[in-house]
């Protein structure tokens, strides 16, 4: 059993009581892979220091590969004593290496190094995050590319509004997540920077080089003030509000597989493989994909406000309140992994039903604003346009009927303007395809959205070329 470092000072070790409140190695294990590398290229700059020479750092690096191979095959044996995973490597290395397993802590702090490994470890989980983000536009845009065509009534308050078609739609969700990967790919680049070397907070005078130590772990960047270096989790932050902008993104698209599948629209079906079904009611059908990745984003959201919570008061440099860091981090990663792969093959499997959307279009005065725009060209004011056609569809719900109902003389009573020839306009095609302004849902209009969506997925391509199998 290895004694903390700091046992100098003190007259007896910490009670169980705040042993089992400090003990982070429950979660903190995953870090293991990050912390063997952080010590290897520490152990390499103690090399440059002069603290150590080649013989140590080769026996070190000996250490940290059986390490490493323990770890792998979930046999590295872990000591009471050992609090987190860095003092649990350590005390191996001290274990197998006596003097010199004790000499790697010369010039690093745990306060740098948990940083940095947490660092390290968003860079590695962040590109698979991305890939997830990106597969669930493919699967948008390929559904969209297949029936894009589709007529289905637009929405506004949850109301059946203008005709679009499905691309449109599908469409929307794909653009507003390639702002989702934008933000993942600025949290990667937050998360590109090196504070090892930085030590408590105020560097170290053995003559350590934090810059080398930084190229050889392969960060981008180190940091240029050492407070700050070890007392700084906006990087953190900022995956996490990422995260969370990302999970009310899929919570809206799983809304709409939840409703797009009840029986009251009808738009589309789940394949089996992403529902499941009732224990009492043998007819169900449910759509806990949805459901599920509904109540994700709130997890995605709480974990936000945690880390938010416990930076908000802290003064520099570090304390160890940071140790709350880590499972927000963590928790939120493998959710948002979990949610986009599911989502995913909800999304790639889904049905649609083209004769319900298309009746859902024509089951409503869809296309009311487009009489009312005809007025407007007719020289009315869009005000006076707008109450005339409000009236029309006053008059003619009582009896049951639609605009495109609408006689010679309903029309004259509502406006002397109003020609039985406007009514063409309200087809939904027709209404589609007159709604060609920039990025609306006309043909040519959503050729142009795929065409700059394709531009957008190959620039992603080609961030995500740069982490191989991720």
């Amino acid at each position: 059993m290895t004694e903390p470092l700091w046992k100098g000072r003190f007259g007896q070790g910490p009670s169980e009581a705040l042993k089992g409140l400090s003990n982070s190695l429950p979660f903190d294990m995953r870090l293991w892979e990050q912390d063997i590398a952080s010590t290897r290229a520490h152990a390499r700059a103690l090399l440059g220091a002069g603290v150590l020479d080649e013989s140590e750092v080769a026996k070190i690096g000996r250490a940290l590969d059986e390490a490493a191979a323990l770890f792998e095959a979930d046999s590295f044996d872990f000591d009471p004593s050992d609090e987190d995973i860095h003092s649990a490597i350590e005390r191996f290395l001290i274990t197998a290496l006596g003097d010199t397993g004790a000499k790697i802590h010369a010039g690093r702090s745990r306060n740098d190094l948990v940083v940095t490994d947490l660092r390290l470890w968003l860079k590695a989980t962040l590109p698979r995050i991305a890939r997830r983000i990106h597969e669930l536009q493919e699967a948008l845009y390929r559904q969209a590319r297949e029936h894009g065509t589709i007529l289905m009534p637009g929405y506004t308050h949850l109301q059946r509004a203008q005709p679009v078609v499905l691309a449109h739609h599908l469409l929307a969700h794909a653009f507003a997540l390639c702002r989702d990967f934008e933000r993942i790919i600025g949290a990667y680049r937050r998360a590109d920077v090196s504070s090892l070397g930085a030590a408590a907070f105020a560097g170290t005078t053995l003559g350590t080089d934090a810059k080398a130590t930084a190229l050889e772990l392969g960060f981008g960047k180190v940091f240029d003030n050492s407070a700050d270096a070890v007392a700084a989790r906006d990087f953190a932050l900022e995956f996490l509000a990422a995260a969370a902008i990302l999970g009310v993104q899929l919570s809206r698209i799983a809304e709409e597989l939840v409703l797009w599948t009840t029986a009251e629209f009808g738009f589309a079906t789940l394949d089996d493989a992403y529902s499941t079904g009732s224990s009492i009611m043998p007819q169900k059908k449910n759509p806990d994909v949805g459901e599920l990745v509904r109540s994700k984003s709130a997890r995605l959201t709480a974990n936000l406000v945690h880390l938010l919570g416990v930076m908000k008061g802290l003064p520099l440099s570090y304390n160890r309140d940071l140790q709350e860091d880590k499972e927000p981090v963590f928790d939120t990663a493998d959710t948002l992994e979990a949610t986009l792969l599911a989502l995913c093959g909800a999304i790639q499997t889904l049905v649609f039903d083209s004769e319900r959307m298309r009746s859902a279009v024509q089951e409503s005065d869809s296309g009311a604003t487009d009489l009312a725009e005809a007025l407007v060209v007719a020289g009315i004011p869009f005000r006076q346009a707008h109450e005339a056609i409000g009236k029309l569809v006053a008059k003619m719900q009582p009896s049951g009927k639609r605009l495109r109902d609408a006689t010679a003389q309903d029309l004259s009573e509502c406006h002397p303007k109003l020609d039985p020839s406007m009514l063409a306009l309200m087809d939904p095609e027709t209404a589609v395809a007159r709604h060609n302004s920039h990025g609306g849902p006309a043909p040519d209009r959503v050729d142009e959205q795929f065409a700059r969506l394709e531009i957008l997925l190959d620039d992603e391509e080609r961030w995500l070329a740069g982490f191989g199998a991720y």
